[in-house]
C-alpha cells in the first residue's frame, strides 16, 4: 500500500470512463465534491464488513438488489420506499427458509453510471455518445445533451444524499418493524400464489411476535424487532466521483470511500492493470468483483492479492454472472482455482446479466426461468464443490414494471411495452423478486 494514493489510478488503464471536454469544469466539480460531507460513515462500513465476515463463515446470507441504473427523472420517495420494502420482504422469506440472518444491501444512492458496449450510438443520420448513466450524460438522444457533463456529479451526490436520508429513516424509524410485515405487501402483489404464501408467512411471524410479547420480548426492549441494518452499494465506475468522496477516517486513520458502503468492480473493468482495481485496492470498503465468461482464474487470483493482500474475511465478494447455459462450463473451475489458492471470498450469484436477450419486439429482456435456472445451478455446483453460495445480486425494482418475461404473472413479449421503464437493463418487478426468494427458500429447505 506504500505506492497507493488517491491519484495512482490515473496511471493505470481506465476503461469505460467519459472524456470531459472542459478539464477546468471537472476540477471545479471535484473540489466541490471533496468539500461536501460524506454520504456514508466509516463506522457503518466497518459494521457491514463485520456482517460480511458472518456470510463468509456460513452464518448469514447476502441479499443485494436494486436499480440497474438510477435516474434523475424517476427520483421520488415512493420508488425508494417500494424497492426498500421488496428487499425487506425478500429478506423475511429467505430468513424463514435458511434460518439465517440476511444482510441487506441496496443498489441505491449511487448506481448512476453504466459501462456500454459501444462508445457512440447512431439514430438516423446522427451520431452521439452512448448513454452512460445520468451521472455522465442525458438519456435523450441529443448530440449536445449526450456530451459528458461533470456538473451531473453534483446532482448525483444530492440525490444520493436524499436517498440515504430516507433509507435511514425507513430502517431506523419504525417502518421496518416486524409487526408491519403484513402491510409491506403492495397492491399489485396482493393476488396469486406468492401473495398467499407471503400472507401465510406474515401471519406466522405475527403469531410468534404475539407469543414473544407475552414473555416480555418486544420492540421496545429488542431493537432487532423494529429496525434493520440497511447498506448501499454501486459499481465504482466513475472514478473522479469516487476519488472526490474518499476520505481518511479520523478515528482509525484508514481510508474509506464514503459514496457507498460496498463498491464493486464490473466485468469490463476487471483486469490486472485496471484503474478501477487500482482505486479499489486503496480503500477499506468491502469490494465486489463481477466474474463473467471472460474471467481468467490466474488473473483473478492476482487481483485478489492486490485488493485483499491480508486475505481478510468479508473483504471480497465474487459476483458470478455467466448465464444459465454457461454456469456448468465456468463456475466449477473458478471455484476450484480460488479454493486451491486459499482465497477467502464470498460467492454471490448475479443471474441477470448473463441472461439478457432481445425480445421479438426488439426490447432487451430477461426470462424469469433463465434467472431461476442460473441461481439453482449455482447452489447445486457450490454444494458439489464443497464451497458455499453466500449471496444473490439482482437488478430489481418495487415498481409494477413489465421488463422481464415469465414468472407467476406470466408476463409475455406482448406485455413488455405496457410498463417498460428502465433506463438501461430489464429488472425484476416486486412479484418476480419475491417469487424468486420463495424458490431459493424452498431449495434450501429441501
Amino acid at each position: 500500500m506504500n505506492d497507493w494514493n488517491l491519484d495512482s489510478w490515473k496511471y493505470r488503464v481506465a476503461k469505460h470512463m467519459p472524456n470531459y471536454e472542459n478539464e477546468k469544469d471537472l476540477k471545479t466539480v471535484e473540489q466541490k465534491l471533496a468539500s461536501f460531507p460524506p454520504l456514508v460513515f466509516a463506522g457503518e462500513v466497518r459494521s457491514l464488513k463485520n456482517q460480511l465476515k458472518e456470510v463468509s463463515e456460513g452464518n448469514a446470507f447476502l441479499l443485494q438488489g436494486g436499480d440497474c441504473a438510477e435516474s434523475f427523472s424517476e427520483f421520488n420517495a415512493d420508488n425508494i420506499r417500494d424497492t426498500f420494502r421488496v428487499i425487506l420482504q425478500m429478506a423475511v422469506v429467505l430468513t424463514s427458509g435458511m434460518k439465517l440472518p440476511v444482510i441487506k444491501v441496496g443498489r441505491m444512492a449511487g448506481q448512476f453510471a453504466k459501462p456500454r458496449s459501444n462508445p457512440t450510438e447512431i439514430q438516423g443520420s446522427e451520431e452521439a455518445p452512448s448513454y452512460a448513466g445520468d451521472i455522465i450524460n442525458d438519456i435523450n438522444f441529443d448530440p449536445i445533451k449526450r456530451k459528458p457533463d461533470p456538473h451531473r456529479m453534483l446532482t448525483a451526490y444530492s440525490q444520493a444524499a436524499s436517498t440515504l436520508n430516507l433509507l435511514r429513516a425507513f430502517a431506523d424509524g419504525g417502518y421496518a418493524d416486524l409487526k408491519h410485515v403484513q402491510s409491506w405487501n403492495m397492491g399489485f402483489v396482493q393476488s396469486g400464489k406468492q401473495s398467499d404464501r407471503y400472507r401465510h408467512l406474515a401471519e406466522s411471524i405475527q403469531e410468534s411476535l404475539t407469543f414473544m410479547e407475552a414473555l416480555g420480548i418486544n420492540a421496545n426492549n429488542t431493537p432487532q424487532l423494529r429496525k434493520v441494518d440497511y447498506f448501499t452499494s454501486h459499481e465504482a465506475l466513475l472514478l473522479p466521483y469516487e476519488q472526490s468522496l474518499t476520505r481518511v477516517d479520523s478515528t482509525s486513520g484508514k481510508i474509506y470511500n464514503t459514496s457507498a458502503h460496498f463498491l464493486w468492480i464490473g466485468d469490463r473493468t476487471r483486469f490486472i492493470d485496471s484503474a478501477h482495481v487500482e482505486f479499489c485496492r486503496g480503500v477499506e470498503n468491502p469490494i465486489g468483483i463481477k466474474c463473467g465468461p471472460s474471467t481468467d482464474a490466474d488473473e483473478l487470483n492476482a487481483i485478489l492479492d492486490l485488493i485483499n493482500p491480508m486475505n481478510e474475511d468479508g473483504k471480497i465478494t465474487l459476483i458470478t454472472r455467466f448465464g444459465e447455459d454457461n454456469v456448468d462450463n465456468y463456475l466449477p473451475n473458478l471455484i476450484r482455482s480460488i479454493t486451491r489458492e486459499g482465497k477467502r471470498v464470498i460467492w454471490s450469484c448475479d443471474p441477470m446479466h448473463g441472461n439478457t436477450i432481445k425480445s421479438q419486439s426488439g426490447k432487451k429482456t430477461r426470462a424469469f426461468d433463465s434467472i431461476v435456472n442460473e441461481v439453482k445451478q449455482n447452489f447445486q455446483i457450490h454444494k458439489l464443490e464443497g464451497s458455499r453460495a453466500g449471496g444473490i445480486h439482482l437488478e430489481m425494482t418495487g415498481q409494477d414494471v413489465t421488463e422481464c418475461i415469465g414468472g407467476s404473472q406470466s408476463i409475455g413479449d406482448s406485455d413488455l411495452n405496457s410498463r417498460y421503464h428502465t433506463h438501461c437493463d430489464p429488472r425484476l418487478n416486486a412479484n418476480q423478486a419475491i417469487e424468486l426468494a420463495f424458490l431459493i427458500s424452498d431449495w434450501l429447505t429441501e
